[in-house]
């Protein structure tokens, strides 16, 4: 005869199994390269509030369009603008419920010198440069609004032969903190997120458009539990913190 607490404990792993249970799933995500420095501190929390698992790839905006276009098994997209997300939900290659604007970013020109400048306008006028480094304006939505406060300044088809391109704005940075570039144009959050303040200018932001910042769900991902999580998690409060605390703003509610 079988006894009776043995019979409690099979009865019990039997109802365990007839539960339903959340498995841990992974969410490739493509983000934009100036939101790194956030995405170093929202990945672990995301992780571990979750329990899926989050690989971050990152890069220019316009690259991933392309490669999403062209298959690439990504999940989620974060990119540096609104409309290339636009375009893939209008192509039913993001689903268009799923988008949102995450962030919105800022704009600066930076050198990881302290003297370089204290007049951003006036450094740009001076030509004291031999290299000043934008992100490619046909790929990177901050390249392009470089381009545009240039352009604003008056200085843009003067400073040709200074300028020098980076696939993204996260290589722009690197490129002046190197001394590649003496100065760069690059996001105000990497700024912040990095351990040189150096010289720094906050580009007006009357100067460009604004650097709405949009997300969206790759149709490939639509029955991913963990894609889904993740871009709910972007609107914790706990991850707005994170992204206002690098200058960012948040969309009106």
């Amino acid at each position: 005869m079988r006894h009776p607490a043995l019979r409690r404990i099979a009865l019990t792993a039997l109802l365990l199994l007839a539960l339903p249970t959340a498995r841990a799933e992974e969410v490739v995500a493509a983000v934009a390269a100036n939101f790194a420095a956030a995405m170093t501190r929202i990945e672990p929390a995301f992780e571990q509030a979750s329990g899926h698992q989050l690989t971050v790839v990152l890069g220019s905006s316009g690259k991933f369009l392309q490669q999403i276009q062209q298959g690439a098994p990504f999940d989620v997209f974060l990119s540096a603008d609104a409309e290339r997300p636009q375009v893939l939900a209008k192509s039913g290659l993001g689903v268009p419920a799923s988008r949102f604007t995450y962030a919105i970013g800022r704009l600066a020109l930076w050198s990881p010198d302290a003297k370089a400048f204290s007049d951003g306008p006036a450094y740009l006028k001076s030509g004291t440069f031999r290299h000043l480094a934008i992100a490619n304006p046909a790929v990177a939505p901050y390249g392009a609004a470089a381009q545009q406060a240039l352009e604003r300044l008056g200085l843009w088809a003067g400073l040709q032969d200074k300028i020098v391109r980076a696939e993204d704005i996260g290589q722009v940075y690197a490129m002046a903190a190197s001394g590649a570039a003496e100065a760069a144009f690059v996001a105000y959050s990497s700024v912040l997120g990095g351990n040189t303040p150096g010289s720094q200018w906050l580009v007006p932001q009357d100067l460009y458009p604004p650097l709405k910042q949009d997300a969206i769900l790759i149709t490939r991902a639509r029955d991913n539990p963990a894609a889904k999580a993740f871009l709910d998690y972007l609107k914790t409060p706990a991850a707005q913190k994170v992204i206002e605390s690098l200058g960012y703003s948040l969309p009106a509610p």
